[in-house]
């Protein structure tokens, strides 16, 4: 998404061209490929491990709760997580915010006040939803093993896997026009019968 509002903001007159079938194809199978790569790699780690609690201190058996179970030293393991999620959470964030960085510089050259508004209001959903669910990924796996809490960490997870998809589809329709008069209409109707 911070590649395509990029592309949009950056070369707007080539948007079909860069964005193309193909390029959205690639970028599917990259985000597809590494994160089967990585579940790969975390399930191994886990499997191989010896468990002496049968219960899950979360909300979903998501990998720390989970290694936290075992009666093994997991220090290896926490080790070779740590880098992982280091690497999929800050390559990407990183990525996106290069982006944006490149957006803000391109819409500041905007000669229009309507226009970087504009602009401004096109990637302002995404980037909040960008910050809300690499904050809380970051929070939950880049902290140390020291600073865990239970409900915390059981917090921030529900926070990163429920609250930012369900809130994709708010930021996003509220842009559309059409869904802003529907939902204007419907409030208006209901004030008024």
């Amino acid at each position: 998404m911070g590649y395509d509002r990029y592309v949009a903001i950056c070369n707007p007159l080539r948007y079909t061209v860069i964005m193309n079938k193909g390029v959205c194809a690639q970028l599917v199978w990259g985000s597809c490929s590494i994160g089967l790569l990585v579940a790969i790699i975390q399930i191994v780690s886990v499997f191989r491990a010896p468990f002496c609690d049968k219960e899950v201190a979360h909300y979903f058996c998501d990998i720390r709760p989970v290694m936290k179970l075992s009666c093994a030293d997991t220090t290896l393991h926490d080790i070779v997580n740590f880098i992982i999620s280091s690497l999929v959470i800050v390559v990407p964030m990183g990525l996106v915010f290069i982006s944006y960085v490149l957006i803000i510089s391109t819409i500041l050259k905007i000669a229009s006040a309507e226009g970087r508004k504009k602009a401004f209001a096109t990637c302002a959903s995404h980037l909040t939803v960008v910050i809300i669910h690499y904050g809380c990924a970051s929070i939950a796996y880049l902290k140390p093993k020291s600073e865990n809490t239970r409900d915390q960490d059981q917090l921030i997870s529900v926070t990163y896997t429920v609250f930012t998809p369900l809130l994709n589809p708010v930021v996003y329709t509220l842009r559309n026009k059409e869904v802003k008069d529907a939902l204007y209409r419907a409030i208006r109707k209901k004030t008024l019968a």
